[in-house]
């Protein structure tokens, strides 16, 4: 069953709502049929793409017009929801940057069942290790990381590949009425706006698949048995 994620790399609460997705998906016990699709948003698609190396507190004084000191307060209260999900928020060191390429990459590690690994990554990078996460170099030396071929990483960095894909996830959330993120929709019938509690992933879960599994019942077979051979070797 497919859960889709439309979020930001450059959105705190995206990283603590995967924290907490994950954290619901080693509660459930048919963890296994989930296939989670990251999708592509931007908070502001307007921040160059060219470093100007500022970091969030300064980011949010001239966006919104307040003070330096003022735009700390404000984000400590998320810093310290980030700690109790178990992941760290600089905000100090955390780089405003766009993420444009950050999320092509994610479609193209998608491709190779690396999505999820990538985007943890990219958070971390952010919010954590004060890196640019639209440097050229990071964004290799990430996607290696987490074993996505560096050829294949280059042709996309120096190429406007998978572009189209992340401006169609775009699209989509406002089709659908994505006016933040993160947003996680299940099965296509229900959905979580925010970075909710890990409970309210377990609950949405349990009735998503359960709903999900009358079209899809786990296959019940009469076998016949005969002389087979086993993954351990053993052969009877």
């Amino acid at each position: 069953m497919k859960i889709e994620v439309w979020s930001d790399i450059m959105c705190p609460f995206c990283y603590i709502g995967k924290q907490h997705l994950e954290m619901a998906l080693e509660q459930f016990s048919e963890a296994e049929v989930i296939d989670v699709e990251w999708k592509s948003f931007q908070l502001d698609p307007l921040i160059p793409r060219h470093p100007d190396y500022k970091n969030t507190y300064q980011y949010l004084a001239e966006r919104k017009g307040m003070g330096y000191d003022e735009a700390r307060q404000m984000t400590a209260g998320v810093a310290q929801a980030g700690a109790q999900a178990g992941v760290t928020l600089d905000f100090e060191r955390a780089i405003v940057a766009n993420s444009f390429n950050a999320h092509r990459l994610v479609h193209l590690a998608q491709t190779k069942g690396l999505g999820s690994e990538l985007k943890t990554a990219l958070f971390r990078a952010h919010f954590t290790d004060g890196q640019d996460i639209n440097d050229r170099e990071t964004l290799i030396g990430l996607a290696k990381a987490v074993g996505l071929d560096e050829a294949a990483t280059v042709t996309v960095l120096d190429s406007d590949l998978y572009a189209d894909d992340v401006a169609k996830d775009i699209r989509e959330a406002n089709d659908i009425g994505v006016r933040g993120v993160p947003f996680f929709v299940f099965n296509r019938k229900y959905a979580i706006s925010g970075a909710q509690p890990p409970q309210a992933f377990l609950q949405t879960l349990e009735k998503s698949v359960a709903e999900w599994r009358t079209e899809n019942p786990k296959a019940s077979l009469t076998v016949t048995k005969g002389p087979s051979c086993g993954p351990d070797g053993a052969c009877d």
